[in-house]
């Protein structure tokens, strides 16, 4: 009965990749499944009685409480222009420097990571302000597209991200799910502040990569990576940084200090975040009633799509234990020759391929639930898949031939830029992306070791 469970995850793979809803997708397909599979007395529908018991813990879960909060942030602090006056102080800072505005995309897309988390955003806004300067400076247009694009997914691993509060919670309940089968009762489980100290060694090691390869681009090609002609600096431009830069720092600090510093749990932290952002809007005079309404329809419509997501995942889980799923997950990630190393390999590989076709919403809700448990009785460290798992994610955002950043870029370039010019251009930042996968697998202490300090008793 258990090729039942590879059929159900087959035919759910194949109808998302017809286009139908992702949340509609999981829920119906399973139901439908299961009603099938009880006629011929191959599933038991008291696997599905826990479905409304499941559907409110989604909606009261504190963890959860923080998804709304953040998109608030974000979409506040795009409609502010924060973006916008970063980039053009950066630029001003880097005039002169061969590759300096490359280099301040990077820089700008961290820090908006650092304080909105919202890819699509960072990427249009971006790709709208930087592009077009990039392009008449003469920059190679798959460097230039090519940097946009891998700067604006640095919100999927700089905290706080939406990726780590959704990994947060698959991985807690994957978590506690393995020590009740392996019989340990224990309180400790994994938080989404655990994977946000985590998150920030590999982060800022992004960061330094795309900024080197930039730099090296510069250096090795510089007819790529042209010098500013201009290279003046402009009067006043101390305090247009300190103007530009202390909001978002503060915001930063604000968030993700009070995390670090134990003073508030990531949805207290979320919370906080939202207010600061009204106030930076206000202080920027952008905020009013109407802005109010468009950023609260944004949320709403943002937080709807995702919590819908949550239920159909639901739906799936049970489903596809019912019907032995997790015993075949189990049996076949033990049983593989190499052990630990290469069951990871094995999810990790899967993962990357299945980023080239599915969102990274639907990988962590179709994929994570099934193989972390499994892992995680095989001693797996949870921090430490969870940092790989969500920068393996990042990179669904880049590769072809659905890329989300790539449709975000593709939408307000100028015809003059091919869509292989964009392809080509996040290719080796892919194989960064990839390279400090590498790094985390085989120095771990890079996603383990702050959170073990901070958190030490």
């Amino acid at each position: 009965m258990e090729f039942l469970a590879l059929l159900l995850f087959a035919l759910i793979f194949i109808a998302l990749m017809m286009g139908f809803p992702v949340a509609l997708t999981l829920s119906g397909v399973s139901l439908i499944f299961a009603l099938v599979a009880v006629q011929f007395g191959w599933f038991d529908l008291a696997f599905l009685q826990s479905i409304p018991n499941r559907i409110f813990g989604i909606m009261t879960n504190p963890t959860l409480t923080a998804v709304p909060l953040f998109v608030f942030m974000g979409i506040m602090l795009e409609k502010s222009k924060l973006a916008e006056q970063l980039l053009g102080t950066m630029d001003e800072v880097m005039r002169g420097f061969r590759g300096g505005l490359g280099l301040s995309v990077i820089l700008v897309g961290a820090l908006l990571a650092a304080s909105t988390g919202i890819v699509g955003a960072t990427v249009v806004t971006m790709g709208l302000l930087a592009l077009p300067t990039m392009l008449k400076q003469g920059y190679c247009p798959k460097l230039a597209t090519g940097t946009i694009c891998a700067a604006g997914t640095l919100g999927q691993i700089i905290p706080p991200s939406i990726i780590l509060i959704l990994l947060g919670d698959v991985l807690s309940s994957a978590y506690q799910q393995a020590q009740l089968e392996q019989g340990i009762f224990s309180p400790e489980t994994l938080s989404v502040g655990d994977l946000f100290v985590g998150a920030l060694f590999p982060g800022m090691l992004l960061v330094v990569l795309y900024m080197a390869y930039v730099f090296a681009m510069a250096v090795f090609r510089p007819h790529t990576v042209p010098a500013d002609a201009n290279a003046t600096i402009p009067p006043g431009l101390g305090k247009r940084v300190i103007t530009s830069l202390i909001p978002p720092l503060a915001l930063i600090v604000l968030v993700l200090g009070s995390i670090l510093g134990g003073f508030s749990t990531p949805t207290e932290a979320a919370s906080l975040g939202a207010l600061g952002a009204m106030l930076l809007a206000a202080a920027k005079k952008r905020l009013n009633l109407q802005r109010l309404q468009e950023v609260m329809r944004g949320t709403l419509q943002v937080s709807s799509m995702i919590f819908l997501i949550f239920i159909g995942a639901a739906f799936f889980s049970l489903t596809f234990r019912g019907l032995g799923g997790d015993d075949l997950m189990h049996d076949f990630l033990t049983n593989l020759p190499g052990g630990v190393f290469t069951a990871v390999l094995m999810v990790m590989v899967l993962m990357f391929i299945i980023g080239f076709f599915l969102d990274f919403i639907e990988i962590t809700y179709i994929i994570v639930p099934v193989v972390a448990p499994v892992l995680f009785m095989m001693g797996v460290d949870p921090i430490w898949l969870g940092i790989m798992i969500a920068i393996n994610l990042q990179t669904a955002f880049l590769t072809p031939p659905f890329g989300f950043a790539l449709f975000y870029l593709r939408g307000v370039t100028p015809p003059s830029v091919a869509t292989v010019d964009i392809y080509k251009g996040v290719l080796p930042y892919i194989l960064i992306q990839l390279s400090v996968l590498v790094m985390l697998a085989v120095w771990p202490e890079l996603a383990t070791w702050l959170p073990s300090v901070i958190y030490q008793d």
